[in-house]
């Protein structure tokens, strides 16, 4: 960019930065966000189908899930990076619903293109899209039912829609009753924190269905001595932040040993001091130490002595799960050790032998932490069984918290759409054409649920429609083809999963709306090249890219 002075130009920006401005920019932008909207778009429903995303490494992961597809992408368009932060939005604060969040948005984006080539202004637009916004949450708001946390029979409801169609359908049922029991199980004054109290962990092998829920913790260490005991009942568990083992000098030092008496007391003396650790452990009551430090041999051995379950090299986040499943003090002074600072656990116990087995501690009495371990034939298999459940506890956990839920299967979005029409028509003015667009976006969910499952969209739609006159909860049921009261059929969402793909899909649209300039560094590898010939190069593609590679 470049003004005249005397003649000579001034320039103001470096000319080796891309600069595309007014509607080539919003052009470029728009385009960007539709692609990855399409991207994802035919994972959405029960019905929908599957990504293959393999890394550099050739490693696999297979999902429709769309904050995993988004994540695991190599995006690197500036747009098409809004867009993806929208999905991991939605999954940070509602669980689930990544996928609508991306295809309002994108879809929100394509209307607001067609607008404004009709003359109307982006900032007409926005306004407009804000306002749709606060109707549509008051709408969603006025539809929704409330669910306490006692009636588990609708929480495993919520958890099974989250389940339906993804990889591991087949058993929604078995594993939505784990996720009601784990989020229900951590519950404390209306409020869950699934990411610290409840524990996900594979261990590859077996059938979906040997998943368990542990009522503890569980962790990928075993008994450092084969001749400890395998099973401790009523464990009394010690928590050692601290080396089982001798200190070393400060300093260099040598020990000059003249006689074979000297080195036999040299080393009874050493062995003395392995004996009153463990003696200080075993005192306290103590049958299972877990050590986050090292455990030397000749202290193993007297542990094995005193029947023992001892573990060491456990990380520290692990040592604080079993801390807040036990009861147990993290102690740093071994000497100091005392039965106040145990811990409780109705069973510690190895399974599995050497350094395939794993420790479980569970039946604990006052468990403020939970652990699934998950079985399946492949890692393939367990990691998509994780994935799986990380939805289903986010979304009820969501409910626990907020108590609100509304139909599914397009019903609300259906709800939604045909009260902004009728309410575009009492604002008047320019917005009204952005709040009917922001309806047609918001159809765009349902629209893209029928499509994945092969039936009519447009015939459905109408179906839809009119249903509404009369059931205000009727939604596509995929399997059927018929359009059906979504809470006799038991697909429900939470209400923070509608609310918060509106708020995010909305916010991402308008910020896309007010960019009317893209200025972009060149990357240093690429060679120089002049202004003018690098302006439209997002243009010159033949079908939107995530990249701009040339």
């Amino acid at each position: 960019m470049a003004g005249q002075y005397g003649g000579q130009p001034i320039f103001i920006i470096d000319p080796s930065k891309e600069r595309t401005k007014g509607r080539d920019a919003l052009s470029m932008n728009i385009a960007a966000a539709k692609a990855v909207a399409n991207i994802v778009r035919t994972t959405l429903g029960p019905k929908g189908m599957d990504k293959m995303m393999v890394n550099v490494l050739g490693d696999i992961v297979l999902t429709n899930d769309g904050a995993t597809i988004l994540k695991e992408m190599d995006i690197e368009h500036p747009t098409a990076k809004m867009i993806v932060e929208v999905a991991r939005t939605q999954e940070d604060i509602a669980g689930d619903g990544t996928t609508s969040a991306v295809i309002i948005a994108g879809k929100l984006l394509e209307n607001a293109q067609e607008m404004i080539e009709t003359g109307v202004h982006p900032t007409v637009i926005v306004n407009g899209y804000r306002l749709a916004t606060a109707k549509s949450v008051e709408i969603l708001e006025g539809i929704a039912t409330s669910v306490t946390k006692d009636d588990r029979e609708t929480l495993k409801k919520i958890a099974e829609t989250s389940i339906t169609g993804k990889a591991s359908e087949a058993f929604s049922d078995f594993l939505a009753e784990i996720a009601v029991e784990a989020v229900l199980g951590v519950e404390e004054n209306g409020k869950v924190n699934v990411d610290d109290d409840i524990l996900i962990t594979q261990d590859a092998g077996g059938k979906i269905t040997d998943t368990e829920l542990v009522k503890g913790v569980v962790l990928k260490k075993w008994r450092i001595n084969q001749n400890m005991p395998k099973r401790i009942e009523n464990a009394k568990i010690a928590l050692i932040d601290a080396p089982i083992e001798l200190g070393k000098t400060g300093n260099k030092s040598k020990i000059q040993i003249q006689s074979a008496d000297q080195m036999t007391a040299f080393v009874d003396e050493e062995e003395s001091s392995f004996r009153e650790m463990v003696d200080a452990i075993a005192s306290s009551g103590a049958n299972v130490v877990f050590c986050s430090k090292g455990i030397d041999d000749h202290a193993v051995h007297y542990f094995q002595k005193k029947g023992i379950y001892a573990t060491r090299r456990v990380n520290e986040s692990t040592m604080k799960n079993i801390s807040r499943a036990t009861g147990a003090r993290l102690v740093r002074n071994i000497h100091e050790v005392e039965e106040s600072d145990l811990g409780a656990a109705g069973l510690v116990e190895q399974d599995g032998e050497s350094e395939e087995g794993m420790t479980y501690v569970k039946d604990c009495p006052n468990a403020k932490t939970m652990t699934i371990v998950i079985h399946g034939g492949t890692e393939h298999v367990t990691d998509s069984v994780e994935r799986v459940l990380d939805d289903a506890l986010r979304v009820v956990k969501v409910v626990v918290e907020e108590g609100k839920m509304v139909a599914g299967g397009g019903a609300s979005e259906i709800e939604v759409a045909i009260g902004l029409r009728n309410y575009a028509a009492s604002v008047g003015g320019r917005e009204q054409l952005a709040i009917s667009a922001f309806a047609d976006a918001i159809e765009e969910v349902p629209k893209a649920i029928v499509e994945n499952a092969g039936f009519d969209t447009i015939d459905t739609l109408l179906n839809l429609r009119a249903k509404h006159g009369t059931i205000k909860n009727a939604g596509f049921d995929v399997f059927t083809g018929e359009v059906v009261d979504m809470f006799k059929n038991g697909v429900v969402d939470p209400l923070k999963v509608k609310t918060q793909a509106v708020k995010s899909a909305s916010e991402a649209a308008t910020m896309v709306l007010r960019v009317d300039e893209v200025l972009r560094a060149q990357r240093k590898e690429m060679m120089d090249v002049k202004p003018e010939h690098n302006i439209h190069s997002y243009d010159g593609m033949s079908a939107p890219q995530l990249s701009d590679r040339r």
